[in-house]
């Protein structure tokens, strides 16, 4: 008997990504380029908790799942950012798999991590949990039932751990979802004829159509690979949402929102000023996102990262708590070992002299080091006040010491 799929719009997605590997970032040699700080595990804990990811008491790798890795960008950067760790990558389509295989080979990521990448999906990888960190970027709103496959991922979590996620917004995809419309009402296919009559649709709109305008000024270049375009304007299987269907979906499985990782998007701060934005900043933290999503209408996704209750965070301003943690670099630093660098989202950082004297100390100890124990020759209070510049700069990670304050 032939068992059911998984998701009811599995078996046409899949057969859409085998004629269209997605992403169609170009396969390289060697390390893939650049940072993504949402691909390394304690950066990304570092941003919701202000500390590294938990370590496990016997020693054991950090576990992160891939969930949907498609042809690989993801898993390429999650193997160089966390070497050591054990990283388990599926997707439904074989054809992108092997696209994946190859870029992992070729980046050297099977030296940097233990990576086993599978033709699975994210809704029967019952027995692989639990997970330190799930990766599942433009996935889930591909299922005919999201729900069921965040539900799937949830259960996967260790107590505390960490999803990340990306998922369609309705207000920047405006022109998108009527473009995807007069597409399929002419009935164009989701292969390479539609692809070739997509493009045409777009380049003979009249020059000052809101639908080709908007292409071209937004959406062009990210459109320029075949895979890339068919992907945006030709899936056979899509879902949007608003903040407020978005929050109702993380509640459905029992997650806890631990906060955007494009949060400078969600700044008011970003387009308000004066008054204005002292009246936006007054409001709570939902209401404010609220506010910039009905005042951005270019917004065309959300991504951020969920937690499994319970999720500990860190406040700092205990002094002995945090002389008492180890310290590291955060890996996701263009620059280093200097002054002059470029932050995890690529914004120039200055070090201070001490700033920059304190991560050099660090560097050179033993790991597991507490900040206290450096051998700086500075006062407890100077320690504490420059370790706090650098974690504010995202600079500095810290690992918690045995009986930290929250």
């Amino acid at each position: 008997m032939t068992q059911a799929p998984a998701d009811a719009a599995t078996p046409v997605v899949s057969a859409f990504y085998d004629r269209f590997p997605y992403p169609g970032d170009p396969l390289q040699d060697g390390p893939p380029p650049g940072y993504n700080w949402r691909w390394c595990v304690d950066a990304a804990y570092a941003a919701c908790t202000r500390a590294v990811a938990p370590r496990s008491a016997d020693g054991a790798p950090l576990r992160v799942l891939d969930a949907g890795c498609g042809t690989g960008v993801s898993t390429d950067y999650l193997a160089h950012l966390n070497p050591g760790a054990e990283i388990l990558a599926v997707d439904i389509s074989p054809g992108t798999l092997e696209v994946a295989r190859e870029r992992l080979r070729r980046s050297g990521g099977h030296q940097r991590a233990q990576v086993r990448i599978e033709n699975r999906s994210l809704l029967e990888l019952e027995g692989e949990g639990a997970f330190d960190y799930i990766n599942s970027v433009g996935v889930l709103h591909h299922l005919r039932q999201p729900e069921a496959g965040l539900k799937a991922l949830a259960a996967l979590l260790k107590p505390g751990a960490l999803l990340h996620l990306f998922l369609y917004a309705d207000g920047g995809r405006w022109e998108i979802h009527r473009t995807q419309r007069a597409l399929t009402a002419m009935g164009v296919g989701t292969g390479e004829e539609g692809l070739r009559l997509g493009r045409q649709l777009l380049a003979e709109l009249p020059e000052h159509n809101r639908l080709r305008h908007h292409h071209e000024q937004r959406w062009v270049m990210d459109c320029a690979a075949d895979a890339n375009f068919a992907d945006m304007y030709l899936h056979p299987q899509e879902t949007s949402y608003n903040l407020e269907r978005l929050m109702a979906f993380v509640a459905s499985a029992d997650l806890e929102f631990a906060g955007f990782s494009n949060p400078q998007v969600w700044d008011p701060a970003r387009l308000l000023q004066g008054e204005l934005l002292e009246r936006a900043q007054a409001l709570p933290p939902l209401q404010q996102w609220q506010l910039v999503e009905d005042l951005d209408p270019d917004i065309s996704h959300f991504e951020f990262f969920l937690a499994k209750p319970p999720l500990k965070r860190w406040s700092w301003e205990d002094d002995a708590a945090l002389l008492a943690a180890a310290g590291q670099r955060n890996p996701c630093l263009w620059g280093w070992p200097g002054a002059a660098l470029l932050d995890s989202d690529m914004a120039p950082l200055d070090l201070t002299a001490d700033g920059l004297a304190l991560m050099q100390a660090l560097e050179l100890a033993p790991a597991l080091t507490p900040i206290g124990r450096l051998p700086l020759g500075w006062s407890e209070g100077q320690i504490a006040s420059v370790a706090r510049n650098l974690l504010a700069q995202r600079v500095l990670l810290l690992q918690p010491g045995a009986g930290g304050a929250a």
